[in-house]
């Protein structure tokens, strides 16, 4: 190839480079251009109540449109609380799942039972949401919530948290419905971070004697721990986030009640339900403050699961 040939794609390929690392420095930049224009503009929105209640608002349990007196203790309560509810039901059944399929299952029952978890992840909230209200909250209320009120209710610590009337809506509804929707995203991540774990490592351990539950647990979830925390982070940010499924069985009330049983509302459920029709310049302010906190709740989380990662990292070969 003559030389002047060689030189036109070389610099041809100069060109390229320089055009590739550009667009990627302007994705990256735009993606921190779009997160603080959303930050500014929620901060913007929020003046009006801020200058208003200040701190009070974080917490103030009283909601009234009419008196324009606005608190933001329940939804707070409510969105934490059902997180938390999902979180702790979805994370040993998706690890059982993942243990079952990568571990336990026959090679042809892996791939449909993984295409029906992948399935149920695809389900529009939605349809949960209209599932949890026509047919699990009926069922909750004339089968579980009766049981729950006659031997957990009448406990003397415990009892106050599971006591009330059986209407089947509430925030451990909405709890329940939360984790039947997260539980297919982590088990998903779970299911594909167990199989790349080197069969090596497993057959090792087997070899020394050990059972089933004490590789999973002193091999697998060691070896994949970032994987793991990343798909419970991936759970949990559908939990915070999740509207129309928690709108239909939470029972949209801003009274602030100990029972679990009790409807409540979450930050979500109550700008979904009240956004549309706010009056008032400080009703709207309010409820988009609702959203900046929601927005600082899921900041302050994924940065306790890094900083949870780098502590994780920081034990490695201890």
């Amino acid at each position: 190839m003559p030389t002047f040939l060689q030189e036109a794609r070389l610099k041809r390929q100069n060109w390229f480079d320089i055009l590739f690392r550009g667009i990627t420095r302007l994705s990256a930049f735009a993606v921190l251009a779009l997160l603080a224009s959303i930050i500014g503009s929620l901060i913007i929105g929020s003046q009006p109540s801020i200058e208003a209640f200040g701190t009070h608002f974080l917490f103030s349990s009283e909601w009234n449109p009419v008196t324009d007196k606005f608190g933001a203790v329940v939804p707070i309560v409510g969105t934490l609380v059902t997180a938390g509810i999902a979180l702790l039901i979805g994370i040993p059944v998706s690890f059982g799942i993942a243990l079952f399929l990568t571990e336990l299952s026959p090679r042809w029952m892996r791939r449909p039972f993984g295409i029906a978890i992948e399935l149920l992840a695809g389900i529009p909230s939605i349809i949960y949401g209209m599932w949890g209200l026509f047919v699990f909250a009926p069922f909750f209320a004339d089968n579980i919530e009766p049981w729950i009120n006659h031997h957990i209710g009448t406990q003397p610590v415990i009892g106050p948290f599971f006591s009330g009337p059986p209407m089947g809506i509430g925030v451990l509804t909405a709890g329940i419905i939360l984790a039947i929707m997260v539980i297919p995203f982590i088990a998903s991540v779970m299911r594909d971070v167990f199989e790349v774990v080197p069969t090596m490592l497993k057959e090792s351990a087997y070899g020394l004697g050990s059972t089933t539950w004490e590789v999973m647990w002193n091999v697998v979830l060691p070896y994949t721990k970032i994987g793991v925390v990343g798909g419970i982070m991936l759970g949990l940010g559908r939990a915070l986030g999740e509207t129309m499924a928690v709108t239909f069985v939470i029972g949209n009330s801003h009274d602030l009640s100990k029972s679990l049983l009790m409807p409540g509302n979450s930050i979500s459920a109550a700008l979904a339900n009240e956004f549309n029709e706010a009056v008032g310049e400080l009703y709207i302010s309010s409820l988009i403050e609702l959203g900046l906190i929601l927005f600082f709740i899921t900041f302050v989380v994924l940065s306790l699961a890094r900083y949870l990662l780098f502590k994780l990292s920081q034990r490695e070969g201890t």
